[in-house]
């Protein structure tokens, strides 16, 4: 349970990301900048985080042992994850790149035979629970997008929605028992900085400085995104890192930045209030993540005396 309460709690930093870079985005600001500074300004975040927990020393005695492992890895789980994200922003509202972000509900549980583990079948059958739910809420604004904007606003969050995944099991396994979550997203946030300074130079050459506004925002998203929600996710997805059922569930408290989204579009971005057929896919997300946690708990053991008796 406590992993779930973890989970529910990162999904709603992580909803801040779909709302200021859609903020960023409306205001004229270029994409690579969002998706560069974010990373940018989160390493010395970390680094003073990891530092008040005098746990630097071991980050670095594990990058240097293995590099290729650290930059193939947060490639993948962090450069693969928030540069698409930060670019469907640009050609696509909020709401639509946070429902089309929840298909990583589905992918996590399909990753799992890539770990020699088994699909949770009961999970995955809740997933679909929470992805009827987030269809209802977008029903209304499907008529409303073109098939460029379909192309541009999902295709890239498809991408991003296996990378995020992927890339944290991935390291999840290779430093366990070694590096705790904050020693690891500090780890993958240094192992991707070469690629988000070569992004930041393509964004210099090609839209120059960004403004204030937007370092601004970038700096506000890579605190609650970056280190606050990534953390307490990773630290959730550690807790349950041997059961796929629960990493699932896990996994699955995510559709959560859905509903806090579109919450946030209202307050901030002065976007209309949902519809009624809105409300009842919120509602059914929450019921689906119910559900999910329900089936991710173990089954109690039956005694022996009732094993004799059946």
């Amino acid at each position: 349970m406590k992993a779930i309460v973890l989970g529910l709690l990162a999904s709603f930093f992580f909803a801040f990301t779909f709302v200021l870079n859609r903020a960023m985005d409306l205001g004229g600001g270029s994409w690579v900048w969002s998706a560069s500074l974010r990373y940018l300004f989160m390493a010395p975040m970390m680094i003073a985080l990891v530092a008040v927990r005098s746990n630097l020393k071991p980050v670095w005695q594990a990058l240097r042992a293995r590099p290729r492992l650290w930059l193939g890895w947060s490639f993948v789980g962090f450069v693969l994850f928030y540069g698409p994200i930060s670019f469907a922003a640009a050609f696509g509202p909020g709401w639509l790149v946070a429902s089309t972000w929840q298909i990583t509900i589905v992918c996590g549980s399909l990753l799992a035979p890539l770990f020699r583990q088994r699909i949770p079948l009961p999970g995955l059958l809740m997933s679909g629970v929470i992805l009827l739910g987030v269809g209802l809420m977008q029903a209304e604004h499907a008529g409303g997008i073109t098939a460029r904007d379909a192309l541009q606003g999902i295709v890239p969050v498809v991408v991003a929605a296996f990378a995020y995944p992927l890339g944290n099991r991935k390291m999840m396994g290779a430093v366990a028992g070694q590096l705790d979550a904050y020693q690891r997203v500090l780890g993958m946030t240094v192992a991707s900085l070469p690629f988000w300074i070569l992004l930041a130079v393509y964004g210099l050459w090609t839209d120059g400085m960004p403004s204030l506004s937007q370092t601004g925002q970038s700096a506000l998203v890579a605190f609650t995104s970056g280190v606050l929600a990534t953390v307490i996710f990773f630290t959730a997805t550690d807790l349950v890192r041997h059961d796929p059922a629960k990493l699932a569930a896990v996994e699955a408290t995510q559709a959560g930045e859905v509903v806090f989204a579109v919450l946030g579009e209202v307050t901030l971005l002065s976007a209309s209030l949902p519809s009624l057929l809105s409300w009842v896919g919120m509602a059914v997300v929450m019921l689906g993540m119910v559900l999910h946690s329900y089936v991710s708990q173990p089954k109690p053991q039956k005694s022996q005396k009732e094993a004799s008796a059946a």
